[in-house]
């Protein structure tokens, strides 16, 4: 099996550039954001906060998640309920972040992203694939822009939906949750060692998936 782990923070474009390289290399992409995101949801509708530990983790032990792929298209489903839109709103994207610091929430994931990659050849993205999900993946891409790329383009996505919303505000919740992804004491968000950075400030999306098709064909 060959293994491509991509980590990066929030709004670096890691999801549209996995799914495409993906897609290319005829692997199945894993999009272990929205395996957290589903957790996120699952407390959510069950109105637990994101502090509260305990019920957190009680949730997550009973909460029923799983993959499934139609067309090429992963769909994340809750209970057998396809939750893969209603993830998307920006307060399960920040409660994500919240509560994904929590050991039991982790573990219960990354034994199931790990049993979906020694079967497939797979793209997997996230915030520590490399690092602890995936230590021993093929290639290790670290993607990251500045906050104010990644918060222009949150920006553009929400416009296009018709959703109401300020730049500045979006910016700031992207710096908050690159703090707490990156100073959680579990599996923070960092650059591999052996990972290869790419900075897609100043890239468009071709050029990002094609450096990350190259390097796969290289080996490296």
């Amino acid at each position: 099996m060959y293994n491509i782990a991509i980590d990066g923070p929030a709004g670096a474009g890691k999801s549209t550039i996995a799914k495409i390289v993906a897609k290319e290399l005829g692997f199945i992409y894993v999009d272990t954001g929205s395996m957290y995101r589903t957790m996120a949801l699952s407390c959510y509708r069950a109105g637990i906060k994101a502090d509260e530990e305990e019920k957190v983790v009680a949730k997550c032990r009973e909460a029923e998640i799983s993959i499934r792929y139609e067309n090429g298209v992963q769909k994340m489903k809750l209970n057998n309920e396809d939750v893969s839109g209603e993830i998307r709103q920006e307060v399960i994207g920040n409660m994500t972040s919240a509560i994904a610091v929590y050991g039991p929430v982790r573990e219960r994931l990354v034994e199931m992203q790990r049993d979906i990659a020694s079967k497939n050849n797979v793209v997997m993205d996230g915030r520590d694939i490399a690092t602890a999900v995936l230590p021993n993946a093929d290639l290790k891409i670290y993607l990251t822009a500045s906050s104010k790329t990644r918060a222009e383009r949150r920006y553009n996505e929400l416009l296009e939906k018709g959703v109401d919303c300020n730049i500045e505000d979006i910016e700031k919740d992207i710096k908050d949750r690159d703090y707490r992804d990156m100073n959680r004491e579990i599996s923070p968000l960092k650059k591999a060692d052996d990972a290869v950075l790419i900075d897609s400030s100043n890239m468009n999306i071709e050029e990002v998936v094609n450096k990350i098709k190259e390097l796969a064909k290289e080996g490296k």
